[in-house]
C-alpha cells in the first residue's frame, strides 16, 4: 500500500490550504495523522483520526486545521486555515493498519509566507 499526498504549496499568512492523502487501495486502518516537519527540527504530530472517527489535534493548530476523511473515496484530508509561517514544514501522512502497520506518504511542502 502506498499513500500518495496533495495538496501543498506556498500561500501567504492568513491563507488556506488542504492537503489529501490517498491509500493505493483500500485498507482498514487504526489511526491515521498528518505529521509535519520544519528544517533544524523534529516531526511532529499535527492531528490524528481515528478510525471511530475522534479526533485530535497539537495545541499550535487547534481551532484553525480540520483532519477528516472522506470513507467513499478512501481518502485522508487535512484542511488548514488562517496559516502561520511558523506552520512551514514538509507536511507527511501516515496511516497504521491492521495488515502492513506504519505507513508514510512521500510528503509535500507548504510554504507559509509573511
Amino acid at each position: 500500500v502506498q499513500l500518495v499526498e496533495s495538496g501543498g504549496g506556498l500561500v501567504h499568512a492568513g491563507g488556506s490550504l488542504r492537503l489529501s492523502c490517498a491509500p493505493s487501495r483500500s485498507i482498514f486502518f487504526i489511526n491515521m495523522g498528518w505529521h509535519r516537519q520544519a528544517p533544524g527540527k523534529q516531526r511532529e504530530l499535527v492531528a490524528r483520526i481515528t478510525s471511530g472517527g475522534s479526533t485530535m489535534y497539537a495545541d499550535s493548530v487547534k481551532g484553525r486545521f480540520t483532519i477528516s476523511r472522506d470513507g467513499a473515496n478512501n481518502t485522508f484530508y487535512l484542511q488548514m486555515n488562517n496559516l502561520k509561517p511558523e506552520d512551514t514544514a514538509v507536511y507527511y501522512c501516515n496511516v497504521l493498519t491492521w495488515s502492513a502497520g506504519a505507513i508514510w506518504g512521500q510528503g509535500t511542502q507548504v510554504t507559509v509566507s509573511s
